[in-house]
Parts: structure tokens; sequence; C-alpha cells
């Protein structure tokens, strides 16, 4: 054992995230809490998340998850947000259990996200 706190493939995410930085005009959720602030930002066209980005201030596992989540949900249906959970993310990216606190506030964002996209796409509910 290595005592390295990181798995080969959090490092790759982290140090290599190609889907950092902002949407203008997205719609998008900003979370803060436990020490990490997530905004994840969608544009959405026909019920499909056809561009996701996130901007992340964490540990190098959060920044790990959300990279993950992005590249894992783009050109998913809208529907799938209210129904994320990371904990297969956690298991993958083996993800301590310490940060669990940490990595279901992007869980929370991206239920945020969901609700928002759900908000916009029927208005007179």
């Amino acid at each position: 054992m290595s005592g390295d706190p990181y798995s080969e493939r959090v490092r790759q995410l982290f140090e290599a995230p190609r889907h950092a930085g902002s949407l203008g005009g997205a719609l998008s959720a900003t979370l803060e809490d436990q020490g990490v602030r997530i905004r994840l930002a969608a544009e959405i066209a026909d019920g499909e998340m056809r561009t996701l980005r996130f901007q992340a201030w964490g540990c190098p596992h959060v920044i790990a998850v959300a990279e993950a989540f992005c590249a894992d949900y783009e050109g998913k249906s809208v529907s799938t947000l209210l129904e994320f959970s990371v904990s297969d993310l956690m298991q993958s990216l083996s993800v301590p259990v310490e940060k669990t606190g940490r990595i279901l506030v992007i869980e929370d964002a991206v239920r945020s996200l969901g609700n928002i996209v759900r908000d916009a796409s029927n208005p007179d509910d």
C-alpha cells in the first residue's frame, strides 16, 4: 500500500477536468456546504443535457467526482438528474468514507439542477 490517498483515476480527473468552466446563459445550480462549493451548469435541448460544466472548490475527490458526473451524464435525459446518486462514483473512484459528506454536496447540487431544469421546462406548474 502506497499511502497515496488518491487513486490513479482521481488524479487523472483532477489534473485534466474537461468539463471545468462555466456556461453563459445555461441553467445552473450552486451549493455550498461541508467546506465545498459546487456550481453545475447545463445547456438543455430536446429534453437532453447537451453540455454540462462545473466549477468546484474542494479537495481533489470533489473535483474528480464533479468531472466524472459531467462526463457520464452529458448527453443523457434531464430526467436522470433527479435520480442521481453519488454512491457508484464514490465506489468507482475509491473515495474514502470520511469524504462522504463533502461528496453528497455534489449529489444535492445535481438534484437541485434537476429541479431547476424541471421548473424551467414546466413554467405553469
